[in-house]
């Protein structure tokens, strides 16, 4: 896909899921509004239909009160007897005790005759006693209990009075708004997912892309490699061909060597690929066995003796590792730790000072490359071990290779229940640390 047609896609990706997040931001707040105002509006009728209730109740008790005093023959008048504690509990004020099923039989009447039908409960308080001497339920399909409700409490008042306090009544005056959740909660879960999937598609594209290019890139450079080989294969073979060249036997043995040199480069670069694919594939076959990294590591050094000669360099060994043993594949290891020399050296501008060090790290042995070349930006670190990748230099191809011979690396040593890391500095060169479990010493 190019450039621009992906920058098109997403754009257009981008602009579809703001769209639908202003959307369901819009309709969230309407349904909200909406739902706040209808919320307002059972309040407000609610409010309404309790202030009926609370007026129907204090006439009702008030001519409770009334009666009491004419039964009792009582020529006192009590203005404004009948006080709201409570949204559920009223309270009235009496000169002198009275009978409690008088009281119940006169609450009965009054209630049904205003049209009050709520369960309710009553209790009558003495001031000689300072407590409430009497209280019972009054259902409306149930006869009186001698329960008292926990919500007929006393209060502080200093004459006689009694209590009616209605259990199963609540008030919109007294009670806080709800709020409800439950129409926004959804659709908002909903857009994260959406969102969610489109930051994930996005991406995948992105990572898509760039694994093209990453083969496009390896295409280019596996073309690269094997175009020089070929031409001089092409060209030694045209030499040859010619009849005249048996006459010079040194210069058709030079031609014959040249041809199997460059035969034996293409073979390695194809068993190369090869082996990676099956490395993908199946994973790398090792045939473990008790190996001596201090070995391993000086034979590698000796087959690198004479390509750091020709370039004037050096390879110093700091083989610390007091127990340097491990168990794994030595064709293997020795083929991942050449790969780290040998970038070593094909990444060093100048004479390559390369310096291989061992040491012990708790349960494993650490292998350190370092070198004193180019280095790598920190914006490619993370991406080094990757299959195909190569720090990008423009167009030039100083350094030859496919950007396989790291990933080889690492997916050698984790077949090997180890790790690989880098640090890198670009100017001032690389270090690849290797972690390998060691043998454990019982002894």
């Amino acid at each position: 896909m190019k450039r621009r047609s992906l920058a098109i896609l997403v754009t257009l990706a981008t602009l579809s899921v703001v769209g639908v997040v202003l959307i369901q931001i819009l309709w969230l707040d309407r349904a909200f509004r909406m739902q706040h105002e209808q919320l307002a509006l059972q309040r407000q009728q609610q409010v309404q239909l309790d202030k009926q209730f609370n007026d129907r109740v204090v006439i009702a008790l008030t001519d409770v009160t009334e009666q009491i005093l004419s039964i009792n023959k009582d020529p006192s008048d009590l203005f404004d007897a009948v006080k709201q504690e409570r949204p559920n509990y009223f309270a009235v004020t009496i000169n002198d005790t009275l009978h409690p099923y008088l009281l119940e039989a006169l609450l009965r009447k009054e209630f049904l005759r205003r049209g009050i039908s709520e369960d309710f409960e009553y209790g009558i308080y003495d001031c000689f006693t300072d407590s409430i001497v009497y209280g019972a339920y009054v259902g409306l399909d149930t006869v009186s209990s001698d329960t008292m409700h926990t919500g007929l409490m006393k209060l502080d008042k200093d004459g006689h009075y009694f209590g009616v306090y209605f259990p199963r009544r609540h008030s919109a005056l007294w009670s806080p708004e709800p709020a409800s959740r439950g129409t926004w909660t959804y659709p908002a879960i909903v857009t994260l997912i959406v969102f969610g999937f489109f930051a994930y598609s996005v991406w995948l594209i992105m990572r898509q892309k760039r694994l093209s290019e990453m083969k496009n890139d390896f295409i280019g450079n596996m073309t690269h490699e094997l175009k020089t080989p070929i031409s001089t294969i092409a060209l030694s073979s045209e030499v040859i061909a010619d009849p005249a060249i048996v006459r010079e036997p040194d210069r058709l043995a030079a031609y014959a060597r040249i041809i199997r040199s460059e035969t034996e480069r293409l073979r390695a670069q194809v068993d190369r690929v090869l082996q990676l694919t099956a490395l993908e594939r199946n994973g790398p076959a090792l045939r473990t066995a008790d190996i001596d990294l201090h070995g391993l590591i000086r034979d590698i050094a000796a087959s690198f003796k004479l390509v750091l000669e020709e370039r004037g360099g050096e390879m110093m060994l700091e083989l610390k590792a007091a127990q340097p043993a491990v168990r794994g594949d030595r064709a293997h290891l020795a083929n991942a730790l050449s790969n780290l020399v040998d970038n070593a050296i094909k990444y060093s501008p100048e004479a390559p000072r390369i310096t291989v060090s061992t040491r012990d790290a708790g349960s494993e042995v650490a292998v350190e490359v370092a070198d004193r070349g180019i280095g790598i930006a920190r914006e490619h670190l993370r991406h080094v071990f990757e299959r195909f990748y190569r720090v990008p230099t423009g167009n030039v191809h100083d350094v030859k290779g496919f950007g396989l011979g790291l990933h080889h690396v690492q997916q050698v040593i984790k077949a090997h229940r180890g790790s690989v890391r880098v640090q890198s500095e670009p100017g001032r060169g690389s270090r690849f640390t290797v972690l390998l479990p060691r043998i454990q010493n019982n002894a």
